[in-house]
């Protein structure tokens, strides 16, 4: 896949171990286990959705083995369930408290008694929060709710793990394969971000806006 100079932030050669799984519950159980074994958070890598991978590497089919060690393969941060839960109820109730303090301010300039103002802005609130809720959960489990969960697994989980010493790679690699990790091993690669892996890299503040850079002529 080309990609144009001008898109590349960064480029950063890294050493990692990495493996694929068959199993996201034996995925989840084996970072859980690197986690309590010191390694950072910030330090694993998982694959993104099946849909994703197909797209960046323009449909081709690649052995997951090998997909590890492609730099353009797609990935995400690990995001554990607690983590999950915690994101979407700050979310939901950042929305649901905008709305209902918003609309609340409006009732208030229409000369609304208190009462009906607190009633109506309160059960707003919870209706958006509550909708926001769904919204957010569906987009976090994404492939579930598409069916696309069975094809990732049969395709296969792939993580990374960067580490920094002889010693935490034979541990990360022990805890991989004890958790039934396959083509388990180490590899330095050279990673490159780019401004498609950037949150919200796609967002228009102003729709008028092309596809053009700020500041270029």
């Amino acid at each position: 896949m080309q990609t144009s100079s001008d898109d590349i932030l960064d480029r950063m050669r890294t050493r990692e171990v990495t493996g694929v799984f068959h199993s996201r519950k034996a995925l989840v159980a084996a970072t859980d286990d690197l986690l309590v074994a010191g390694v950072d958070r910030a330090d694993i890598d998982v694959s993104a959705s099946v849909d994703e991978v197909d797209r960046r590497l323009n449909y081709v089919s690649v052995p997951p083995a090998d997909l590890a060690d492609i730099p353009a393969t797609p990935r995400q941060p690990f995001l554990g369930e607690d983590d999950a839960l915690a994101t979407k109820v700050v979310v939901a109730s950042v929305a649901g408290c905008v709305v209902a303090v918003a609309l609340a301010l409006l009732l208030v300039t229409q000369n609304m008694s208190p009462l009906p103002v607190g009633i109506i802005s309160i059960l707003s609130g919870l209706v958006v929060g509550s909708i926001t809720l769904v919204v957010v959960n569906r987009s976090f489990h994404r492939d579930r709710a598409r069916g696309l969960e069975p094809v990732s697994e049969y395709q296969g989980l792939l993580i990374w793990v960067r580490v920094r010493s002889p010693e935490k790679e034979a541990q990360a690699q022990e805890i991989l394969i004890r958790h039934g990790g396959k083509a388990v091993h180490i590899h330095e690669i050279e990673l490159t971000k780019r401004t498609e892996d950037l949150p919200l890299h796609s967002l228009r503040p102003d729709p008028w806006l092309g596809d053009e850079r700020l500041g270029r002529p």
